[in-house]
């Protein structure tokens, strides 16, 4: 069997005099970025710079749009109308379209972040308006969202591609849903444990839930939060073990 994968980082997440990251780094070692767009995180300085180093490695470009928090880094949750989540993903859609453009290129896919991923991965009618904005702007463009939720089923709906995401840096909970911030085992911090669980789902189609059980989990795409410290060399080491597993690692759009 051809295993393939594709592994994306959020970045672009500093802002004015604040540096959040090493993106540099990390897009040495990824084949998508997904940018922040000035929501959640980001500035337009910030948006152009790291538009140029995903060229500079030749690294897929996405739109990371997020809810307007930037105190919060987008990781609060808010109640929005469809409305909203359509406006805001259309307006930040085309704010990094404008930079990617400037340089020459385009944007190939849309993926939320934080607590507007996580509200849309369970609540439809987000989902929807988020996928129609994504449609309304370029339907080429491929929809990120947690694997078999709300998020990929409202982009079949919309006729979009669709990417399934997986996390190598995060527990599941038997439903299939990511384990929520606010407990203190949410984030996995031993990378060797980060490397076995990614190896799981890209060979076995499986990850292992908080409780212990095993879930089914197909993945088109693997993230590495690009807000760790340590994330260059984690992006690094997950990509070494991948390939050492004889997986293929390449954009979406190989």
């Amino acid at each position: 069997m051809n295993l393939r994968i594709d592994l994306n980082s959020d970045i672009g997440e500093s802002f004015g005099a604040w540096t959040m990251g090493d993106d540099a780094g990390v897009l040495a070692h990824v084949t998508s970025a997904n940018i922040a767009c000035g929501f959640h995180a980001g500035d337009a300085l910030t948006m152009q710079r790291t538009v140029a180093l995903a060229l500079e490695h030749g690294v897929a470009i996405g739109a990371h749009v997020g809810l307007p928090d930037l105190q919060g880094f987008g990781r609060r949750e808010m109640k929005i109308s469809a409305a909203e989540a359509h406006a805001f993903t259309l307006g930040q859609i085309g704010a990094l379209d404008a930079f990617a453009r400037a340089a020459g290129t385009r944007l190939r896919h849309v993926k939320p972040h934080g607590a507007l991923y996580n509200l849309a991965a369970r609540d439809a009618s987000l989902a929807d308006a988020i996928a129609q904005a994504i449609r309304g702007f370029d339907p080429e463009l491929v929809l990120v969202g947690l694997a078999a939720s709300e998020l990929p089923r409202a982009g079949v709906r919309a006729g979009l591609r669709v990417a399934h995401e997986a996390f190598v840096d995060r527990r599941y909970e038997p439903d299939g849903s990511l384990t929520p911030r606010s407990r203190a085992d949410a984030v996995i911090a031993d990378a060797d444990a980060a490397v076995a669980q990614a190896l799981a789902i890209v060979r076995d189609a499986r990850v292992s839930a908080r409780d212990g059980s095993t879930l089914a989990l197909r993945a088109d795409t693997l993230c590495v939060h690009g807000d760790r410290v340590d994330a260059a060399t984690w992006a690094a080491r997950l990509r070494q073990a991948l390939e050492a597993a004889g997986v293929d690692v390449r954009t979406l759009h190989d």
